[in-house]
């Protein structure tokens, strides 16, 4: 069965949201779309610290990867892409900056394209040298703390 953008959207999220959750962090969805799907947040660290990050989902029913120049205005936004939605138990996130989104985007020539002068430029078709780049930034179990800055639950 062949799913469309919204149920790849909505299996995305809560995927996201379960692996956010399970690294024992809060998740908040905003109630406008301003190119911010959810913001992660950690308010009970042993010495009170607030933490909080805001995160633009990117989920693919197989594997995607895009960069737009409109989410450079966002402070300390996380890219979140998730792949292999439509598996859930094959799915993979990475996790970037949208400084280090931009360093990929420009590793591959991206940067200097004529979708790039336009804005943006995505790949629905990621090959080898592109998911080697993305290896650092892939998440697992535990690696949520520290993407958003806190040390790793003890």
């Amino acid at each position: 069965m062949a799913l469309d953008s919204q149920q790849v959207e909505l299996i995305g999220r809560n995927l996201l949201i379960a692996q956010i959750v399970a690294d024992g962090l809060e998740v908040a969805v905003p109630t406008r779309d301003r190119g911010v799907d959810l913001i992660v947040y950690s308010d009970r660290e042993g010495d009170g610290t607030f933490v909080a990050k805001p995160i633009q989902l990117k989920a693919a029913s197989a594997q995607a990867f895009s960069i737009d120049q409109k989410y450079a205005r966002v402070t300390e936004l996380l890219l979140a892409y998730v792949w292999n939605v439509v598996d859930p138990t094959n799915a993979v996130t990475m996790c970037l900056t949208y400084n280090e989104a931009l360093v990929v985007a420009a590793e591959m020539g991206w940067t200097a394209t004529p979708s790039w002068e336009n804005g943006k430029y995505s790949s629905s078709s990621p090959g080898r040298r592109l998911r080697e780049l993305l290896v650092p930034y892939e998440m697992h179990a535990g690696t949520w703390r520290e993407r958003i800055g806190l040390r790793a639950a003890s």
